[in-house]
This record gives C-alpha cells, structure tokens and sequence, in this order.
C-alpha cells in the first residue's frame, strides 16, 4: 500500500506544498505591525512636540518669565526638531531604531516630568528645547524614511503618508487634551501627562518595534530573495551623518531637494503656521475663527499627505513635487484678498486646498533621496529635513519683522508665493534617478 508524502521532499505534491505554504505563511506581515508601532510613537513625538504652545501664557503668568525667554525654548525646541534628524538616522543605523527611538522617549518624558520642578527659565530651555528637542527629533520624518526604507518595498509611498499623517494627527488628538488639562488643573499636570504618554509608549516599541526584517527572518513587505540584514556602519553616528552629508552635498540633486524643502518650511509652518492667525486678526476675524480654520488645515493635511503616497508608488515624485509648489504658490498669491471679518467660502475652499498640499511634499521628496542616495537616504532625508525648520525659523521671524516695518502681511504672502514658484523650478530641475537609468531599454525586434 502506498501513502503520500508526509514530509517536505522530493516526493512532494504540488496540492501539499500549496497547503504548506498556506499553513506556514503568516497572515500579516511583521512589517505592518512596525508600521503601527512607528505610527503610535510618530503621534506621540507630535503631541509632544506641541504641547509647550499652551503652556507660554501660563508660564509667563506664573513665574514673569518675558516672553522672549519662553519663545527661546520654543524656538531651540523647532530647530533642534528638524536637526537632530540626520543624526538621528545614522544612530538607527548603527544602534538600530528600537533603542534610539526607547531613548528618545524616555528623555522627553525626563524633559517634560522635570519641568514641575523648575524656578529658573534657564531650567526651562534646557528641559523643554533641548531635551525634548532633541527627543521629538529623535522620532522626526528621518524616522519614517528609516522604517519605510528597511521595512517595505511594496507600498512605500502610501506608507510614508499614513506616518507622516501621524504628525497632524498627533497635533490634533493631544493639543486640546493639553489645552483643557491647563485650564482645569493648570500646566504641571499637562507636563506630567505628557512624561507619562512617553513612558506607556517606550515598552510598547521595545517589545514589538524591530530594527530590521532579517531580524525576524523575513524579507521586506514585496520584496524577494533570502532576508539579508545590513552590515552595521562603523565609526561614530555623527561621523556618519556627516560623511552621508559630505557626499550628498555634491550632487545638485541634493541642493535642489534642500531649496525646494527649505522653502517648505518657510510656506507652511514658518508663515501659515505662525502669523495666520495674526494676519486674521488685523482684518476683523475673531481669534478663535482663526485657529479653528487652522484645525481644518490640520484635518485635510491628513487626507492630503496619505493620498501623495499612494501618487508617489505610480507618478514620478518630480512631477508631484513641482505641481504640489505651483499649487501652493498660486494659492497664497490669492490669500491677501480672502481675508475678511469672518470665513467666507472663499476663504474655505483655500483652507481645504492648501490642508490638502500642507504636507503631501514629504512622500516623493522621501522617494527621492532614496532613489538618488541608495542606503544613505534617510540620513540625507534628515539632512533635508533640517532645511526645511530652518526655513520655518526664518520664515516665522522674517514675516514678524515686515509686519512690524510694512503694518500689513500682504508682502509675506507675495514674496512665500514666488520662493514656491523657484520650489517648483527646482523640483523639475532634479535629474533621472539612478534607479530610472538603470532600468534595461527595450529591446528592438
């Protein structure tokens, strides 16, 4: 009597194999659960990030601090935001994501849980701007550019999306949880929620975060072949960043990405961000209508971001990348004459426009420094990020200043609006990647 095989071998039917792959396939690919990890710690970076715009009045009514001081902290909070990410990429590289982003964590909950023990503003700039500046910027974009890099082949654009949304989202979720726990309990214990969230969430990355798929022998989501980890770079992380940024620097690609994200900054966080709701409000419209338009920017900005991914895994990220600054451009030249005393739809169909394009530039400006720098793309996407506060910081004091000297925001507006029509020349300007011009021409009959 003759039995079917019972084992793997050579003697295997067609009929048992397909039944064995079914049963030893995992049914959800690790990667999707460092997706949602990833996405969880994004949120709470944000949350984090923004909580010390409600306590500025606080602060300033509890101890006289001046204003100047706190926004000091604020201001060193931002840059440190956007440079502490290449760094923080080349950590990831050579310590791997799980400890860098546990750290990070745990010194923003030290640099938000000590600040109930302050009495001088100096104890403020270094616990809220450089400790949790360097926390939060330790879990910027350079971040998802790292996970979505190591993680993902298929779907890498639409994932960069959904975790770049995290940011807005997390923005959105916490600053009006932090805003009633100052008005109902006063800001101590705003700080202390915000050191609690950091500490619930570091457990949660280092039991399920992962630094590469080799590690739980899978390969990346799509991709094929044996899993193979990368080798570990050796030197120092700083040394790192900079070597990456050194041979970046020259290539005009990178120059290009650098202008065009700086500009970014300046257009959207730097001027929208920061002097909408003054702008508003030196044309009748109350406080509160300004900063609840400002919210819409933040919901669309989510709808936005995630719908530029999945146009970043099928349009070419130049095109995207030129047609997201023309947009933009063209819509803050009309911007001056929608303000009014209240929100008409005029002024609507601009904030769900440009909530829309507030952000969707990060997919294929990631896709990009990926293409063009190969394994050092996060680092170099950390190094663009860093242009892009920077450019925010210049942006948020230039317009002050022309308000200042001109009355009006009528030359911000103008001036944001031809920096984004050079964005979008430099955008196009960017060459074939390498990816591109290595594919195989096709073959004549």
């Amino acid at each position: 009597m003759a039995f079917g095989p019972l084992v793997s071998g050579p003697g295997l039917t067609e009929a048992d194999s397909v039944t064995q792959t079914q049963l030893t396939r995992p049914r959800l690919h690790r990667a999707w659960v460092v997706a949602a990890v990833a996405f969880v710690a994004l949120v709470g970076a944000a949350g984090f990030r923004a909580t010390p715009g409600v306590l500025i009045n606080p602060l300033q009514q509890e101890f006289g601090w001046p204003l100047g001081t706190i926004s000091l902290a604020v201001s060193i909070n931002l840059l440190l935001f956007g440079l502490t990410s290449p760094f923080a990429a080349a950590l990831m590289e050579r310590f791997g994501i799980r400890k860098v982003v546990a750290c990070a964590l745990v010194l923003v909950a030290a640099g938000s849980g000590l600040t109930v023990f302050m009495t001088a503003s100096w104890q403020l700039v270094l616990l809220w701007g450089v400790f949790v500046g360097l926390g939060t910027g330790s879990m910027a974009l350079a971040f998802v550019a790292t996970v979505t890099t190591r993680w993902f082949v298929k779907h890498r654009g639409i994932v960069t999306g959904v975790l770049t949304a995290g940011s807005a989202a997390g923005q959105l979720v916490f600053l009006p949880v932090q805003a009633l726990l100052v008005e109902s309990y006063g800001w101590r214990w705003a700080s202390l929620v915000v050191a609690l969230g950091a500490l619930a969430v570091a457990p949660l990355v280092l039991w399920l975060l992962r630094d590469h798929p080799a590690e739980v022998g899978l390969t990346a989501y799509g991709a094929t072949g044996e899993p193979q980890a990368p080798a570990r770079p050796a030197g120092g992380a700083a040394r790192r960043a900079l070597t990456a940024l050194a041979a970046a620097s020259r290539v005009k690609t990178f120059w290009f990405l650098v202008v065009g994200f700086a500009i970014c900054g300046m257009s959207t966080n730097g001027l929208v961000g920061t002097h909408f709701i003054p702008a508003a409000h030196d044309h009748g419209m109350p406080t509160t209508t300004a900063a609840g338009l400002l919210a819409l920017v933040g919901i669309f900005d989510i709808v936005g971001t995630v719908f530029s991914g999945w146009l970043t895994d099928r349009v070419d990220s130049r095109l995207l990348l030129g047609a997201y600054y023309l947009l933009r451009g063209v819509s803050l030249f009309v911007l001056p004459s929608l303000f009014d005393a209240s929100a008409g739809p005029s002024m609507l169909v601009f904030i769900i426009f440009y909530g829309l394009d507030w952000v969707a530039t990060v997919p294929p400006t990631v896709a990009l420094c990926r293409e063009h720098f190969g394994a050092d793309g996060p680092v170099v996407f950390g190094w663009v990020f860093a242009s892009h506060q920077i450019g925010a910081a210049i942006a948020a004091t230039g317009a002050g200043l022309l308000r200042e000297h001109l009355g009006t925001y009528t030359a911000s507006w103008y001036l944001a609006a031809g920096l984004c029509m050079i964005a979008a020349v430099c955008s196009m300007m960017i060459a074939t990647s390498r990816v591109q011009r290595s594919a195989p021409a096709p073959v004549a009959p």
